[in-house]
């Protein structure tokens, strides 16, 4: 049986706190809180306006979430400073494991996927600037439906795009509301447990595999052919 992975791309592939050390020059040592916030923000932008059906492309809610956390933390960047941070988000570093994860499951003829938040296009340069695109069949955008994760449309829309069916699609995130999301579509779900400070959220829909990191998806998926 051939499975088709849908990795999410901010916080499974890419480190979205891959900042820490340009935000450390501007808010000293708020940095990672700075970040935490930020990142906390963007999501909750997305969730809000995929409810309100009021859409805005994830750049945007990064962005709105950006003057947010400068506002709580007053701290004052100008618009060139908080620019050049946007810049950098479009080329945040992929997590260390991610390169030969991708390679080995490619290599035992898993397809795989990008699936994300993201625009098509800002999806494509952080994987190229990461150095894993060649890894990917294709990149599936909630961008092209206007709705976000963990809209369950979102969800249907990768499942057409990648044509492939419930029983043979995971999931791969980091993110708890991505993994319940996609269960409750009816794919299956591996939650990265990548913090053991990650509470994943009690609501009884529980995940379908969990790995502490992508190196053991090849041999946890395996058992599942």
């Amino acid at each position: 049986m051939t499975m088709t992975l849908a990795f999410d791309v901010y916080g499974t592939l890419i480190d979205t706190h891959g900042l820490v050390s340009q935000l450390q020059e501007l808010t000293g040592n708020q940095a990672k809180e700075f970040s935490q916030t930020w990142r906390d923000k963007q999501l909750e932008y997305s969730f809000r306006r995929g409810l309100m059906q009021n859409y805005e492309n994830f750049t945007v809610c990064t962005s709105h979430a950006l003057d947010y956390t400068c506002e709580y933390y007053k701290i004052p960047l100008s618009g060139n400073q908080k620019q050049h941070l946007l810049n950098a988000y479009l080329t945040l570093p992929a997590f260390t494991e991610v390169k030969p994860a991708l390679a080995e499951l490619k290599a035992n003829n898993f397809r795989l996927f990008a699936f994300s938040n993201g625009s098509t296009a800002a999806v494509d340069r952080l994987l190229v600037t990461a150095g894993i695109r060649e890894y990917f069949i294709g990149i599936v955008s909630v961008d092209d439906i206007k709705s976000f994760k963990p809209n369950p449309a979102v969800y249907s829309y990768f499942l057409r795009q990648s044509g492939a069916c419930c029983g043979d699609a995971w999931l791969i995130s980091s993110n708890p509301f991505d993994v319940i999301g996609a269960i409750s579509a009816g794919m299956r779900a591996a939650w990265l447990h990548r913090s053991q400070d990650t509470i994943y959220d009690p609501w009884g829909i529980e995940p379908t595999l969990i790995v502490e990191s992508l190196r053991d998806l090849n041999e946890q998926l395996s058992g599942f052919r």
